[in-house]
């Protein structure tokens, strides 16, 4: 996965937003206002994801590439090494995954807003 199709894929979720928070550097990918994603634009060499807590250690227990998240809480978040050993559609598996669990906690209101769109 490249930065590109990273983007693409973030940007192509229902209500998803982008911004630059922190700096200049940090790409932050929103839904409703509340971050599923971000990574290191200038240096796209891994991404943050949320996660369910009990899947987050299966799957660094599963896979070198899924550490826990860096500068994030570390029992919701991964970070995800874009180092090739992962397949895109899996990489694209668990960026929805993120994306679910944060429209999953969204007001009943905010979820009606986005399956409008």
């Amino acid at each position: 996965m490249n930065i590109e199709s990273y983007r693409n894929h973030c940007l192509s979720k229902r209500g998803v937003t982008e911004e630059f928070p922190f700096d200049e550097s940090a790409l932050v990918f929103k839904v409703a206002g509340k971050m599923f994603s971000i990574t290191n634009v200038d240096n796209f060499v891994s991404f943050n994801v949320k996660c369910d807590p009990e899947h987050a250690i299966e799957l660094r227990e599963c896979y070198a590439a899924v550490l826990p998240g860096y500068h994030m809480n570390k029992k919701h978040w991964n970070t995800i090494l874009v180092d090739g050993t992962v397949p895109d559609d899996t990489l694209a598996s668990w960026i929805d995954d993120s994306y679910d669990l944060v429209v999953d906690k969204l007001p009943k209101r905010l979820k009606e807003e986005l399956n409008k769109r």
